[in-house]
């Protein structure tokens, strides 16, 4: 107890008067020893055998207990990861898959799947260990990939192996599950998870260019292969997903600890993944799983190629200088090349003010550790962000006679420097459009949406009603009735359907408004807005001053453009 206590700075003696400072101590324990599998079992393992008599804290022990060390017939389908009949026979959607015992089943498999084929141990794989990939059926390529495995050469049955197809996903998706002893079931937001060499690189969230029918099938999928587990499943679990090119979403593998793809959730959720693991052991009700920020990204650091401490830890540096960046340190005596040793999260009001900071870090890994070809497979998006970030506002309009009026809402958000863009969307003609566009903004990081329309000008009411965004309406002037037509459409709209409306044809209010909704959150921009006010100040005042000055008659001769009409 004494070693323990000392080594992890734990009173471990305390688990007899649990508090919420001692239950803060384990969640640090616990995330720092994650990547020390020996050590973690040593800690569990601890708890275990000293189970103290208070019920409350029996129940909290015998959480981990079945989460470690009962249990195995609940959880055999978890510490074994040969999972597909489980979750086939609880219609999980996978892939295809074969078991494989003996070393003939995997040219069987590879006949039925095909190749390239990936084989898998059943127990025992985390970052890439344990997988490895066939591309040929020759003895030779058979044994090279058992050897990866840890295979002894003169075994050839008893394998506890599988083999999986590949999957032609357009991309990977992970969902951290929380579930506590009272079978209270929450989920963490849908994130990409990007990979190398099975090995887990960047966690992107909310993800990334995913409708939000996916995102929710993602969750429900994840959920309902977790409940799959029954009442031992306890704890917090992380499950990968494919996100395949016809839109499917297949179950790829299920981790039953705190995952990598939960690391953001330290930085960017109000309750962590750590937090709820404990939270969820002990039958305490579970914390708050929702993004706490608009977007976030973790990226692992990994040992580099040479093995050198100093040229690993470069990105590292630049984190620590960037602004909403935090880094978390494994705290490793050594550095091994491809091994995990910090990850670093990232967090920002939007995916757009999100990409520069973790575009900067993403170069450092290339150049520095001399990746030729880049792990980040968004990279031409990224590239085509720095000119062309990501927009936080949408404007659309009806029609591109619209254009003229509605490009006053382009300048001002220019003005301010906010990534915005402009498209055409006609509620009557592209109705398909409209509501793929309000469905989708808000998964694609837009935070507001300008919407401009003339005549009948349904296309803003029709938007706020599919969208959680602020919607802001520009009537436009028409030919017929001056734009009254357009005015009364848009302000009124239906209980229960907001759309803020500007004066007829003033896409330039409009714009502003924006910029005022983007502030609350935003200080810098908030400090922008009180600038520009300044500013008109300043601009009104100095025209007083000069009509005191010159005159009435003089003024108005030295005017650019003379007329009795108000310009609003």
């Amino acid at each position: 107890i004494t070693i323990l206590t000392k080594k992890y700075n734990f009173d471990f003696k305390n688990l007899y008067n649990l508090n919420s400072v001692h239950l803060n101590s384990l969640t640090n324990l616990i995330y720092t020893n994650q990547h020390e599998p020996k050590q973690f079992v040593l800690i569990q393992k601890w708890l275990y055998n000293h189970q103290p008599k208070t019920k409350n804290i029996k129940k909290w022990v015998n959480g981990i207990k079945i989460y470690t060390h009962r249990g195995e017939k609940k959880h055999n389908a978890i510490q074994n990861q040969f999972t597909q009949e489980h979750f086939r026979a609880h219609n999980v959607p996978i892939g295809p898959y074969q078991k494989i015992d003996a070393i003939d089943d995997i040219s069987t498999s590879a006949t039925k799947l095909g190749l390239p084929l990936m084989i898998k141990s059943r127990r025992g794989g985390y970052d890439g260990k344990g997988n490895a990939i066939l591309t040929s059926t020759t003895s030779a390529a058979i044994q090279d990939a058992l050897t990866s495995l840890g295979v002894p050469a003169n075994k050839t049955s008893g394998l506890d192996l599988y083999a999986e197809a590949f999957v032609n996903f357009k991309c990977e998706m992970a969902v951290m599950v929380v579930r506590s002893t009272t079978g209270e079931t929450r989920s963490y937001p849908t994130v990409t998870a990007i990979q190398t060499d099975s090995v887990c690189r960047l966690v992107l969230v909310p993800a990334r260019n995913v409708s939000p029918e996916i995102l929710t099938r993602a969750q429900e999928i994840s959920r309902k292969a977790i409940s799959s587990l029954g009442k031992g499943a306890t704890g917090v679990f992380g499950v990968e997903l494919f996100l395949t090119a016809t839109g499917e979403v297949l179950l790829n593998e299920v981790a039953p600890r705190p995952h990598n793809t939960g690391h953001y959730t330290q930085d960017a959720c109000a309750v962590s993944q750590f937090e709820n693991h404990l939270r969820a052991i002990s039958g305490l009700p579970l914390g708050d799983t929702s993004l706490s920020v608009g977007a976030a990204a973790m990226m692992n650091i990994l040992g580099a190629p040479n093995g050198e401490l100093s040229t690993s830890s470069s990105a590292i540096i630049t984190a620590l200088e960037s602004p909403r960046t935090t880094v978390h340190w494994y705290g490793k005596s050594s550095c091994r090349a491809g091994r995990k040793i910090a990850h670093i999260n990232i967090t920002a009001d939007s995916i757009s003010e999100l990409e520069p900071t973790l575009d900067k870090l993403l170069s450092i890994e290339r150049d520095e550790y001399g990746i030729s070809k880049p792990f980040y497979p968004l990279e031409e998006q990224v590239e085509s962000n720095n000119n062309n970030p990501p927009p936080l506002v949408g404007i659309i309009m009806g029609s591109s006679s619209d254009l003229p009026c509605m490009s006053a809402a382009s300048s001002i958000l220019t003005h301010f420097n906010i990534p915005h863009e402009v498209d055409i969307v006609s509620a009557h003609r592209t109705p398909a459009k409209l509501v793929s566009y309000a469905n989708d903004a808000a998964a694609r990081g837009i935070q507001c949406i300008i919407a401009g329309a003339g005549g009948a000008a349904h296309l803003p009411g029709m938007v706020a009603a599919m969208t959680p965004l602020p919607v802001i309406g520009v009537p436009i002037k028409t030919s017929t009735l001056n734009g009254q037509d357009s005015l009364l459409s848009i302000v009124q709209m239906p209980r229960g359907i907001p759309v803020a409306t500007v004066a007829i044809g003033n896409a330039m209010n409009a714009g502003l408004l924006a910029v005022r909704i983007l502030c609350g959150s935003r200080v810098e921009l908030r400090e922008s807005m009180v600038r520009y006010q300044e500013g008109m100040t300043k601009t009104v005042m100095d025209t007083s001053k000069k009509l005191l000055e010159v005159g009435c008659d003089e003024f108005l001769e030295g005017m650019d453009k003379k007329n009795q009409t108000v310009n609003v």
